[in-house]
């Protein structure tokens, strides 16, 4: 007989059945036709008792149900492992939408003017980057049909803001207007879910685009030298281009709306809002620091000097 050593009692087991032996040298033996994988039930001399077929079908009945149980928690399992992944999907698709609107951006800032066609060699190498962003959003399409676009639209926020940044700042340096919510939809799949609070958001950034647009402008000395009738003198009087011009107008007018937009406390965009409008409203002082700085002091200044826009610009609220 072979023994196994187990905490307080040692376990030996025997041909005709198991045999208990406590520390106490008391032997009680164990049939196999008692054993139950519920534990053995005993009398109080020790003795085992015969099982009710009563008991052992509630033990089956306990062994199915935790069965059953365990079989739904794997379910959940499943599920969320499904949402895990496809969150991530959705979330690498959006980075790749981020990196190439980036890229789009950083293109449109070598135009120098608005209100005309864009070089043949930007235009060519935006729309290729266009191209891959649309077959990006196709592919994110199957992630969210149905309940899944609203379930997943935090996640793909990031990639659509970028990209209405970048739709929107090509369209203002090719027709000096601000592209529409339906327009940047149409720039999209259907099944692609623009939101009013994405496309706000993307026009925030469009402002600090527009801001380092107008000042890389005003930095490369496109200015204009008119006579002024009103001086004995006629001395020469620097002025702002009016495309330059009608840039100032126009970041003018966005913080205006944006300025009256009011959103509740409890609405999701209202802490991302009130950073935008700070960014924002610092983008529009800079631009019109530096056109003032053209305009009022162009005279007093020799010819060829530009203004220094490196200092920080404090903006007071309105």
């Amino acid at each position: 007989m072979k023994i196994y050593d187990v905490g307080t009692f040692n376990v030996g087991r025997a041909n005709e059945g198991h045999l208990i032996s406590y520390r106490r040298s008391e032997y009680l033996n164990l049939t196999t036709s008692n054993f139950s994988p519920m534990g053995t039930k005993r009398d109080w001399e020790g003795q085992p008792l015969d099982l009710n077929p009563k008991d052992t079908a509630m033990a089956g009945a306990e062994v199915e149900s935790a069965r059953s149980v365990l079989s739904i928690f794997e379910n959940f399992r499943d599920e969320l492992d499904e949402h895990h992944d496809r969150r991530e999907r959705i979330i690498k698709k959006s980075r790749d939408i981020t990196a190439l609107s980036k890229k789009i951006i950083f293109a449109l800032q070598r135009v120098r003017a608005t209100n005309q066609p864009l070089p043949p060699n930007i235009a060519q190498e935006n729309q290729t980057r266009f191209d891959q962003i649309h077959t990006l959003f196709e592919e994110v399409v199957p992630e969210q049909v149905g309940i899944n676009g609203w379930r997943y639209q935090r996640q793909i926020s990031g990639g659509i803001q970028e990209f209405i940044e970048a739709v929107s700042f090509d369209h203002y340096l090719r027709t000096q207007t601000l592209i529409t919510h339906a327009e940047c939809s149409a720039r999209v799949p259907p099944q692609v879910l623009i939101s009013e609070e994405d496309y706000l958001m993307g026009l925030y950034d469009l402002t600090g685009e527009m801001m380092r647009f107008a000042v890389l402008s005003l930095s490369s000395g496109n200015a204009t030298a008119t006579q002024s009738e009103n001086t004995a003198s006629e001395r020469e009087k620097s002025t702002v281009a009016s495309s330059q011009g009608g840039i100032v107008g126009d970041l003018r007018a966005i913080r205006a709306g944006f300025e009256a937009l009011s959103v509740p406390q409890r609405h999701y965009m209202f802490r991302d809002m009130a950073k935008k409008l700070d960014v924002m409203q610092n983008s529009v002082e800079k631009v019109e620091r530096a056109a003032y700085g053209i305009v009022v002091r162009g005279s007093e200044r020799p010819s060829g000097w530009t203004p220094d826009l490196s200092a920080a610009v404090e903006v007071g609220s309105y």
